[in-house]
């Protein structure tokens, strides 16, 4: 490349700067990006523990929960969390999610043993939704109720008694 003829009387022009200041600007970007991104799903994974540990505070209106029995409620915990292809034809879109199961009365020891089946129904139930069907509130709440009718299915066969009482989805991530 030529060099650009100087005139007598004009400064040089300066060096530029731009490239090395760019290229630290964007090395700062990706690190702050990488170390946001470390500690989301670490803290995600704390927060869902520690949100397993607490009884819902409220119940909204109008849904159909079953009436509570006495007793001490305990949280099962489906890990690792559920990870399926959604059902849409025109792109490749993921579904995660982790689950909570409430019992009351029952039997974790029970859930744990029919671990596989449960996980089985709940997997096919998931690979069968849309996007577009979960994107909504009530999408998500209907999906909640079947998946909490799968369970339930699931250990009423296996064990003769439902056993469960409701089905928490402690993470919901599409993409």
């Amino acid at each position: 490349m030529a060099k650009p003829v100087e005139k007598p009387g004009m400064p040089a022009p300066a060096p530029r700067r731009g490239f090395p200041f760019l290229l630290v600007l964007v090395c700062l970007l990706l690190g702050a990006g990488g170390g946001a991104g470390g500690w989301y799903f670490l803290s995600r994974n704390a927060a869902a523990h520690a949100g397993a540990e607490e009884a819902p505070a409220h119940e909204e209106e109008g849904h159909d929960a079953p009436k509570r029995a006495k007793g001490s409620a305990e949280y099962v915990s489906l890990e690792p969390a559920f990870v399926v292809n959604l059902a849409d034809g025109d792109a490749e879109r993921y579904l995660q999610t982790d689950i909570q199961l409430l019992l009351r009365g029952g039997s974790a020891d029970a859930v744990k043993q029919h671990a596989p089946q449960i996980r089985n129904n709940l997997l096919l139930l998931f690979a069968q939704q849309t996007s577009a069907g979960l994107r909504e509130r009530g999408g998500r709440e209907k999906l909640q109720a079947d998946a909490l009718a799968e369970v339930r299915k699931v250990l009423e066969t296996e064990t003769g008694k439902p056993m469960v009482e409701a089905l928490y989805f402690t993470s919901f991530v599409m993409q």
